[in-house]
């Protein structure tokens, strides 16, 4: 054991530790009893603990085995005040003696193997098909990404005791249901791997374009999302699925720092300096997406998503961007995931390639789309297609709708400035 250290010094080993290792304590101890609800409860008593024990007794050698340990051991405590003496009670016992050596644990030897099984089922759980959406990211954020339900409530926009409910009864859920912690056999594993991918995906794509809130992008959603689909592409190597959502990400957090100025406003593509793009993602990015092209039979929604993003990353400039190939994969996008939004995206390519006066039919077919009319994208990019065809009446009458719409102040922002520009 290390020497005793400081309250604040403490936190801030524990924090870490946890951010880190939670995925793999809570993973092993669902193993162990197969109760998923009761290990996530015992990974936060043994965090509870340490949070006692280590300003007095100082960071243990060996910190996750330290929490996996005093996990276990509650897990017995638990079922001996049950009275519970039955196999699993045996097995954890045995399983905890023979493995529980030195001071609290300090010298339990991890099996990666078996490490990494227990962070793909518990990625698999946690966005079972009897979860909500919004549970299943609650309950991803918390239990495989390590946050705290005030930060998942700081990330979704939404108040702790709402995230805590969510998480409350997606355990019920997931307990009525008699979800089994495992990965799931093959012939149901690309259903559930596709609901994963969902999850990631959703959290992504909140975190790097905010539906409202003061901030453009919040760095802690995009950050966990990026975490998550690295290690998910570590765990399942041969879906091109996973390694095409890990280029979409790594391409699209490529832009962040020039997307936004000094004053968190965003900057337009056309004004942002590439030269701050960062190219280290870029080159990640790429790699994926070129490991992804060499399993299956051709790209899958991720992984055109993720050509679509190369294609601006490897551009010098929006005037010398490949329009019409990004209007050929949007086309291909639209066959395999056909979405509303596809169709938008698609047309903002076309009025790049070939013009406004092209995109924009393209655009009012979008109209009775119901999803659409709730959103500000829609009178946006018809707002700004119609000024760039010198119709400025229609084009403030759309911005002035797109304003009212947006719940983003940065993004509200970028559109009262292109009113203010029409005079």
């Amino acid at each position: 054991m290390g020497g005793a250290v400081g309250g604040t010094a403490t936190r801030d080993a524990v924090a870490a530790v946890w951010r880190i290792e939670s995925a793999r304590i809570v993973g092993a101890l669902a193993r162990y009893t197969s109760d998923f609800a009761l290990a996530e409860d015992l990974a936060q008593e043994a965090l509870a603990e340490a949070l006692v024990s280590w300003p007095r007794d100082g960071v243990p050698r060996n910190p996750a085995a330290w929490l996996l340990t005093v996990g276990k051991r509650r897990a017995i405590d638990g079922f001996r005040r049950r009275a519970a003496r039955d196999d699993r009670y045996a097995t954890l016992a045995h399983e905890a003696g023979e493995q529980a050596r030195g001071e609290q644990g300090d010298e339990i030897l991890w099996d990666p193997d078996q490490i990494d099984d227990d962070i793909l089922a518990l990625m698999f759980i946690s966005c079972h098909p009897v979860l909500s959406r919004e549970a299943r990211i609650a309950l991803t954020l918390r239990v495989v990404a390590g946050m705290t339900s005030d930060e998942i409530a700081r990330a979704c926009l939404v108040p702790t005791a709402t995230v805590q409910a969510r998480i409350t009864r997606a355990k019920k859920a997931l307990a009525d249901a008699d979800a089994t912690f495992e990965v799931p056999p093959a012939e149901e594993r690309a259903q559930r791997l596709g609901s994963v991918l969902n999850v990631i995906y959703v959290i992504f794509t909140e975190g790097s374009s905010a539906t409202s809130g003061a901030s453009l992008i919040r760095l802690d959603m995009t950050s966990e999302a990026l975490r998550l689909a690295r290690m998910l592409a570590r765990l399942v190597p041969g879906s091109a699925e996973a390694h095409g959502l890990l280029a979409l990400l790594e391409l699209t957090a490529a832009r962040f720092p020039a997307r936004t100025g000094p004053d968190g406003r965003p900057v337009l593509l056309d004004a942002q300096d590439r030269r701050r793009w960062d190219q280290g993602a870029i080159r990640r990015g790429r790699d994926a997406l070129a490991h992804a092209q060499t399993l299956g039979r051709g790209l899958g929604p991720y992984g055109v998503q993720a050509a679509i993003a190369q294609c601006h990353a490897v551009a010098a400039s929006v005037a010398e961007t490949d329009w019409e190939r990004i209007v050929e994969l949007y086309e291909t996008l639209g066959r395999l995931a056909p979405s509303p939004i596809v169709e938008l995206n698609r047309a903002v390519a076309v009025s790049m390639a070939r013009g406004p006066a092209e995109a924009l039919p393209m655009v009012d077919a979008l109209a009775t789309d119901a999803g659409l009319a709730r959103s500000h994208l829609l009178p946006s990019v018809r707002g700004e297609l119609l000024a760039r065809l010198g119709r400025s009446g229609e084009a403030r009458a759309e911005l002035g709708r797109a304003i009212e719409l947006c719940g983003n102040e940065q993004e509200r922002g970028v559109l009262e400035d292109k009113l203010a520009a029409l005079g």
